[in-house]
């Protein structure tokens, strides 16, 4: 354990530790120390007491004095700086004609340092204008380019609930906020609704987040781990090994020992460990003997289809004979028929003609004896 204090060196910035040593620090001094950017003047936020060693970055560095009127005085000085200096950066911005917009001014409690911050959409070239505010001011400038959130954070501003924004009155690091808070919240999921001034989503969806939905909660989900990379898993498809994971898709590919590759999502995926031995038995019994039922039901169609197909086949094969038969007979009685029709009328030709020569005969022959009397008369 050792004794500490948070110092914060902005209205709304991180907290950082440090020693508090010989010196009596209350709550609100403002003190002097040295950090990565050298000497600074912050505030005193968190009294001194007493914090384990895990939750402190080494090396903690001692406080270096107590602030006094001088040191607010160079404070005070610092601010009207600063907007000088801001004033002369946006007419060398203009000048070199370059596509950023200067948003803050910053002055070293040494003045050994300027930072300019400014936004931009893509990568500026500053270098020309490095040089031109490093011979006016005469000291190290540094330009630092900023998002949109630290912009809104360093401007201010009333967001739309009416109040002054979060992220420049108490929050000190921005926390990462998605729409499934908006939509676990049952709220509008337009954009316009809850966006911030700084067009992202507004900070303050993850303060309820985690009142939505506790831990005795019905409908709270079972957080589901991803299996690690080269793991020996269980999933429907059988035993394998893991060889990649897709974070976005919540995936994993698994080589099977049948020499398969497939892709599985994780809840469908369990790591074999010894407790889990049991679990792939069950696993895997269940999925043959869905395999089996499955095999079964496709024999049993089959079969009553191959009978249905031979009483078919059977049907038509009787049906065959007996129409030949029928066919046969009526050809037989059609071709008797007809050949008796025909005898008769043949016959019945023939009985005509007999009667007509019978008929002619005598005719015939007293006529041939008068025309032969006529013939030797004329003779």
């Amino acid at each position: 354990m050792q004794t500490i204090i948070g110092v914060r060196f902005k209205k709304a910035g991180k907290i950082y530790y440090f020693a508090p040593g010989n010196l009596d620090i209350k709550l609100g001094d403002k003190v002097i120390v040295e950090t990565a950017r050298g000497m600074e003047c912050g505030e005193t936020v968190i009294g001194p007491r007493e914090e384990s060693e895990d939750k402190i970055v080494p090396p903690l560095k001692v406080v270096h004095r107590i602030a006094n009127e001088s040191d607010i005085r160079r404070i005070a000085e610092n601010k009207e700086k600063e907007k000088e200096a801001f004033g002369i950066c946006e007419e060398k911005i203009a000048a070199h004609g370059l596509p950023m917009n200067l948003v803050e001014v910053e002055y070293t409690f040494d003045m050994n340092k300027i930072i300019f911050y400014f936004t931009a959409d893509g990568r500026i070239d500053f270098r020309e204008l490095v040089k031109d505010l490093a011979a006016v001011f005469r000291t190290r400038i540094e330009l630092r380019q900023i998002g949109v959130r630290d912009e809104a954070k360093f401007m201010g501003g009333i967001g739309c609930c009416g109040r002054p924004l979060c992220c420049a009155t108490f929050l000190g690091d921005f926390e990462p906020v998605s729409i499934r808070m908006a939509k676990d919240q049952n709220l509008s999921l337009n954009p316009t609704k809850i966006s911030g001034i700084c067009g992202r989503l507004m900070c303050c969806l993850k303060y309820e987040n985690d009142c939505y939905c506790g831990e005795n909660c019905p409908h709270k989900q079972k957080k589901i781990m991803p299996p690690s990379q080269g793991s020996r898993v269980v999933s429907v498809e059988g035993e394998g090994k893991v060889i990649s994971l897709n974070q976005q898709r919540r995936s994993a590919t698994i080589l099977l020992d049948s020499g398969r590759t497939i892709v599985a999502a994780w809840e469908d995926v369990i790591e074999k460990d010894e407790d889990d031995t049991s679990m792939a038995a069950s696993m895997m019994a269940a999925y043959e003997e869905q395999e089996s039922e499955a095999a079964e039901i496709l024999a049993e169609d089959f079969g009553e289809g191959a009978e249905n197909k031979h009483s078919d086949r059977g049907e038509r094969r009787e049906r065959r004979p007996r129409e030949n038969r029928e066919n046969r007979d009526n050809r037989r009685e059609g071709g008797h028929r007809s050949h008796n029709s025909h005898n008769r009328s043949r016959d019945s030709r023939d009985a005509g003609h007999r009667r007509g020569n019978r008929d002619n005969r005598p005719k015939n022959n007293k006529r041939g004896d008068k025309r032969s009397r006529d013939n030797r008369e004329r003779h």
